[in-house]
């Protein structure tokens, strides 16, 4: 394994009886909390009301409207106002989208500058971004992983793109994992954001290093995933279920799976950002559609052994076979399972992306 440096300050709050630990995190940094959430599905179920009971005490400044793939819009207006009311502390209630625009609007305050001129510096160089308000995060959607990591994505419309930016002052103060949150989640998204899952850990498992450790905890994780996403898609409120999937969206991306290894290329996900960014597809379903066939773009002799592992250890295939009948077998499986068991979309048309969009 190479040389790594290792590190998750995020203090993470676990469990369906986690949230009464609230009002002490947030009262370490303040007492003016900016409340940023989504389209309003915390009010729909009860859970804002839920927020302010237990937020009593506290000024709470509220920026909802969040929306998925968040546009650059919304975070310079979130910044904007951030900078006016100075809070001391930003409250994430929601999934990645939520997440990752609040940690832009945790940074503008302090940057000399637009929020896409801050999105294109923070790019490059995760130094540039020098100072961000305490980002504390409520997670209602089992996907990006974006409550425990550095990294943020936000949309562009106007120049078609969708870009990730990096600061270390992106990563939350604290996580609060309360599985009982996503038990709402509309099917669809429940189902794209297990798909995201997987494609994380997919990005760094398929390389030509096995180290023992990361490669067999990654193979732990994606078999975690494949258990337990259909019994969450059929069981919507089944506790052990989306506990799984809440801890192993986390564990797939905060760092610990690639520590030791090369740096990844993460092809899939720059394709799938042009995906979003011309065409507002979902994250996670566009992975999903993209996943079988970079597999199958990249299955060759060097890579051959890789896939054989995987479909031995992930999908339990047969041994004793021939290699590429082995690797062949654990890419169909894999279509399958976004396919027919997470019922995700699989082709460009089904997202109205037809012969007309491309050049020939």
């Amino acid at each position: 394994m190479q040389a790594f440096q290792f590190s998750l300050p995020t203090k993470v709050y676990f469990g369906n009886d986690q949230l009464t630990h609230l009002p002490d995190v947030l009262a370490q940094y303040g007492h003016k909390v900016l409340l940023t959430y989504g389209g309003g599905s915390i009010k729909k179920t009860g859970f804002h009301q839920e927020l302010m009971n237990l937020l009593q005490d506290f000024e709470i400044v509220e920026f909802g409207g969040i929306e998925p793939n968040p546009r650059v819009e919304t975070l310079q207006k979130g910044g904007d106002l951030a900078k006016e009311v100075q809070p001391d502390v930003i409250l994430a209630v929601g999934g990645g989208s939520t997440i990752d625009c609040s940690k832009g609007i945790s940074a503008l305050p302090f940057y000399e500058g637009k929020a896409w001129e801050m999105v294109m510096d923070a790019r490059h160089n995760n130094q540039a971004i020098t100072k961000a308000i305490p980002l504390v995060t409520i997670l209602t959607l089992s996907a990006t992983g974006s409550e425990t990591n550095a990294a943020a994505v936000v949309q562009n419309d106007e120049l078609r793109i969708k870009a990730g930016f990096y600061s270390p002052h992106f990563i939350p103060k604290a996580s609060f994992m309360i599985p009982r949150l996503t038990y709402t989640v509309p099917t669809f998204q429940a189902a794209a954001g297990s798909a995201d899952i997987m494609s994380h850990i997919f990005e760094v498992y398929f390389r030509q290093e096995q180290y023992m450790i990361p490669t067999e905890f990654a193979e732990s994780l994606l078999r975690t995933v494949i258990h337990y996403a259909p019994i969450a898609l059929e069981h919507p409120d089944h506790y052990i279920a989306r506990a799984n999937l809440m801890w192993a969206g986390s564990l797939a991306i905060n760092g610990l799976i690639a520590a030791g290894q090369s740096k990844e290329k993460w092809s899939c996900h720059a394709m799938e950002h042009e995906l979003s960014a011309h065409y507002d597809i979902t994250h996670g379903a566009g992975l999903a559609l993209l996943i079988p066939h970079w597999m199958r773009h990249v299955l060759n002799d060097d890579t051959l052994d890789t896939f054989v592992r995987y479909g031995i250890k992930v999908w339990d295939i047969d041994a004793n076979q021939l290699k590429q009948e082995i690797a062949n077998q654990a890419i169909d499986l894999t279509e399958d399972f976004f396919k027919n068991t997470l019922h995700i979309p699989m082709k460009l048309s089904d997202y109205g992306i037809n012969e007309e969009k491309f050049e020939v």
